[in-house]
Formats: structure tokens, C-alpha cells, sequence
């Protein structure tokens, strides 16, 4: 659960599920963050994700965290206990 109250910048961001097939497998390095947004540097391009729409990956942690979850600012994401299913 630790990966949740991190802060993600620059860490790598990799996504495993998504509602638009596009972005499976997409990744690269945090660089900001909203409450319902992931900027990643991808390459030369920065990309800008919909949390609500991705599951990913922080690092080579393998606990996948759905954007749902935490839609929130990254201040109050941070501070919050996440009870799991």
C-alpha cells in the first residue's frame, strides 16, 4: 500500500490496463500530476493520462493501482489510507 501515499514524480509510470487499448503498454516518467491527471514524458513527447481510465504500474513494483482510486490531489492522495478488496 505504500505505493499509493508516494509521491510519483519522477518515478517510471507504466500502464497495464486502460479503456482505450492505445495506451496499454505505455510508459515513461512522471512529471506532474492532478487530481484527475498523469503527465509522463514518453521518449520527446509528453503524454497526459486520465487516471480514471488506466491501471498502472509505479517502478518495478508489481501493485497495480487503479486511476480510479485515486482521483484526488496528489497532496491529499498522500495522506490517505486505502483499504483494499
Amino acid at each position: 500500500m505504500e505505493m499509493y501515499n508516494r509521491s510519483w514524480i519522477g518515478q517510471e509510470l507504466t500502464v497495464k490496463r486502460s479503456t482505450d487499448t492505445t495506451l496499454v503498454n505505455r510508459s515513461g516518467i512522471v512529471v506532474d500530476e492532478t487530481r484527475n491527471t498523469l503527465s509522463l514524458i514518453e521518449g520527446e513527447q509528453t503524454i497526459v493520462l486520465n487516471k480514471t481510465s488506466i491501471t498502472f504500474t509505479i517502478g518495478n513494483s508489481d501493485v497495480a493501482i487503479e486511476g480510479a482510486m485515486v482521483n484526488q490531489r496528489p497532496e491529499d492522495r498522500i495522506h490517505r489510507t486505502y483499504r483494499m478488496a
